[in-house]
């Protein structure tokens, strides 16, 4: 979700940087027939959302995506479908280090590929199954492979590792202060790693998996260890799918905007909310006109906030949400995330009970459903401005309700008119 970073890693000087990513597992450990990195996330395919973190550093100037042969076609369509840029697709080999040295070939060997790429300097391997990778440490692991040759992301070990005798007792365990967990990013010098995968067995190639361990064993070369952070993690079972869109949704419920008109009660309820949300996420107050042609609303859209409330005294008058709507299609914004836009309604008639038709309220959930398969979640929010004195409770009960569903993101209530 960061804006593309232009600038090169700090220290020494550095030629060309390029990322392959091995993509071609099966998932067997996930279950289900569909592989972990094309598994939808809050709508996307969590390969997407790795090449992402990679494509949005400007000194990676080529992504290498190495899949199985049946799958270059699916991944080609989310390429497509998501506007990923300096992406490539290689297909796989039956094991990861085969399909890793396919995807370093492409800057080698003419012939294996109809247009040969330029050699990279670093070449950064990463698994397409850890979305959550910063440019930080990317750069950190690029820089170290350039002074050693080779470098990888380190984390602690959770558990004790133990060795079991051939009786299946305990036979030792290992201190694992002395121990630590090999995760990715890992960078290498391109020739360097070339050169290891060149010169490795059959047996390297379809039972290893640390390509540290390549470099070492063929090329002489001790792999600088660079201490990861906790979100380098791999989504490897079902769970992990459920705590990776947990975190992309807590990533997209940090800012929201809302947008007021200059009536006196829409500009009171907007402060009071804003007062109330700014005290747990960023919040953007902005005031347009009737036909929200706003320049300050367009470069909300233009910096990504995915999280926008309307305030309007026109009860169930849709033709505002329906021009957020239209300028929110136009942003593209909506391509990689879902957005949650809340149209909150002043009640401020004198009247005790509060009346929709049928008709108008099946209107509203007809225009929701149309919207959320534009990845746009529209839901509605009550509040009655009757009694002056109870207003800041009120208040208070509509920024609970209006956190809620920007964190649960839940489609399945989008249309509905909830009541603070």
């Amino acid at each position: 979700m960061e804006a593309r970073s232009g600038s090169r890693p700090a220290g020494l000087a550095l030629g060309p940087v390029a990322a392959v990513l091995p993509a071609g597992g099966s998932g067997e450990r996930l279950g289900g027939a569909t592989p972990k990195q094309f598994c939808a996330v809050q709508g996307r395919p969590l390969i997407s959302y790795t090449v992402q973190a990679m494509e949005r550093i400007g000194w990676i100037s080529n992504i290498i995506v190495v899949v199985s042969p049946e799958n270059t076609e699916t991944m080609q369509s989310i390429i497509e479908k998501y506007g990923h840029k300096r992406v490539m697709i290689v297909k796989g080999g039956i094991t990861r280090h085969r399909s890793i040295f396919n995807g370093l070939k492409v800057f080698a060997e003419d012939q294996f590929f109809n247009c040969l790429l330029q050699k990279p300097e670093v070449v950064i391997i990463h698994d397409a199954v850890r979305p959550f990778v910063e440019e930080d440490i990317l750069s950190k692991v690029v820089m170290a492979a350039k002074e050693h040759g080779a470098a990888g992301a380190i984390r602690p070990l959770v558990s004790t590792v133990i060795a079991s005798a051939p009786d299946g007792c305990l036979d030792h365990s290992l201190e694992r202060a002395r121990y630590r967990a090999s995760e990715m990013p890992q960078a290498f010098l391109f020739d360097t790693i070339y050169e290891a995968y060149q010169q490795c067995t059959d047996y390297d190639l379809d039972y290893g998996t640390e390509c540290l361990h390549l470099a070492l064993k063929y090329c002489k070369t001790n792999a600088k260890l660079v201490e990861g952070t906790a979100d380098l993690w791999k989504v490897t079972y079902k769970r992990d799918l459920y705590a990776a869109e947990s975190i992309i949704k807590d990533n997209l419920s940090q800012q929201v905007c809302v947008i007021t008109n200059a009536k006196e009660a829409v500009a009171q309820v907007g402060f009071l909310l804003h007062e109330t949300l700014k005290r747990q996420i960023k919040v953007e107050a902005i005031s347009v006109s009737p036909s929200i042609n706003d320049s300050h609303l367009q470069n909300i859209f233009s910096g990504q906030c995915y999280n926008l409330v309307c305030i309007n005294d026109q009860k169930f008058d849709i033709q505002e949400i329906q021009q957020l709507v239209a300028m929110l299609e136009k942003s593209n914004i909506p391509l990689l995330y879902p957005v949650v836009l809340i149209s909150v309604h002043l009640d401020i008639s004198e009247n005790i009970s509060f009346h929709i038709g049928m008709e108008e309220l099946t209107g509203i959930k007809k225009f929701a459903r149309e919207v959320k398969k534009k990845n746009i979640l529209v839901y509605r929010l009550l509040i009655q401005y009757k009694d002056h004195v109870l207003l800041q409770e009120t208040v208070h009960s509509a920024a609970a309700l209006i956190m809620a569903l920007i964190k649960d993101r839940n489609p399945e209530l989008t249309g509905q008119l909830l009541v603070a």
